[in-house]
């Protein structure tokens, strides 16, 4: 991750650990975006994505063709490397769950802010009873957490382990500075004859390992709609839900003008993204519901 030493700091520091979490913001230009947009909320302006991307691009920060970048494939490529060397797997970039920041807006921002909690794109790999799950796409996290405040084209990296608990790694993700303090460092261990396997272990021992779907992660989740004020469609929204087991923790509703669309915010409690996704479904065909939902994951940390 640019000039962040997290590849030594997991091969060779944590080696005496068994690690159970990599998770991060590992591209500067999403970061860059997305802490943009939040501080023009803070400021009164609320910028939407693709203003802030052509800024970005004028800024140097974003490349003029920027899919890899914001469609979160740059990221997925990182955490592909980070959870082999994690978990001792195979790579397979198949298996990870990519999702980019476009569908982000200031909206879902500034809901964030008021529910305690900011937007990032993270790349998490986590080790489970079944297997691993490697995933890219935005999050809301608790603005009191140190990943919420990594800002700018910083990028930070927390790395789990059984004995050191939880540590966190940041700096600058990009530039030249931090391209080559990572660069001339591989050239120093060369120049000292310094060799260890690039995944900590021989190619030949890394395993293969079972990939958890994105259907089958649980945690809590930000919805947001766009309904006609119309008599029953809170309640029809609320059944679609019921049916999927998905229960409702908080509900926030602005009013508008008549005949305004309206926004309303609901946050779960812990349910299964599969069961989400099948309720969201149902209720994206209510005749009440005039825009498809939006969802953002809720990353507790």
């Amino acid at each position: 991750a640019g000039g962040i030493p997290v590849i030594k700091s997991m091969r060779e520091g944590l080696a005496g650990n068994k690690i159970t979490r990599v998770f991060g913001i590992l591209n500067g230009t999403c970061n860059f975006i997305l802490s943009r947009m939040y501080n023009s909320i803070v400021e009164g302006k609320s910028l939407e994505f693709n203003d802030v991307l052509i800024e970005a691009q004028r800024l140097g920060y974003a490349e003029s063709e920027p899919s890899t970048d914001i469609d979160g494939i740059d990221a997925a490529h990182k955490i592909c490397l980070l959870s082999s060397i994690a978990f001792g797997t195979k790579l397979d970039f198949r298996a990870i769950h990519i999702e980019g920041i476009r569908y982000i807006s200031a909206l879902d921002i500034a809901y964030a802010a008021e529910l305690g909690y900011r937007v990032k794109l993270l790349a998490i790999a986590r080790e489970t009873p079944d297997g691993i799950e490697v995933r890219v796409h935005p999050c809301m996290v608790s603005e009191k957490t140190a990943i919420a405040r990594v800002d700018g084209v910083n990028n930070a990296v927390g790395v789990n382990g059984d004995f050191v608990g939880n540590t966190i790694y940041e700096g600058p993700g990009a530039g030249g500075n931090a391209t080559a303090s990572a660069v001339v460092s591989d050239l120093i261990d060369i120049a000292r004859d310094q060799y260890i396997y690039p995944f900590g272990i021989a190619n030949a021992n890394l395993r293969n390992s079972n990939f958890v779907p994105i259907e089958s992660i649980v945690g809590p989740y930000y919805v947001r709609l766009m309904l006609l004020d119309q008599p029953g469609v809170i309640a029809d929204i609320a059944a679609c839900l019921r049916d999927q087991n998905v229960s409702v923790e908080s509900m926030l509703q602005r009013a508008r003008k008549p005949g305004d669309a309206v926004p309303v915010v609901l946050t779960t409690h812990e349910a299964k993204e599969g069961a989400i996704r099948k309720a969201l479904e149902s209720v994206d065909k209510l005749p009440g519901v005039v825009e498809k939902s939006r969802m953002i994951r809720i990353e507790k940390f």
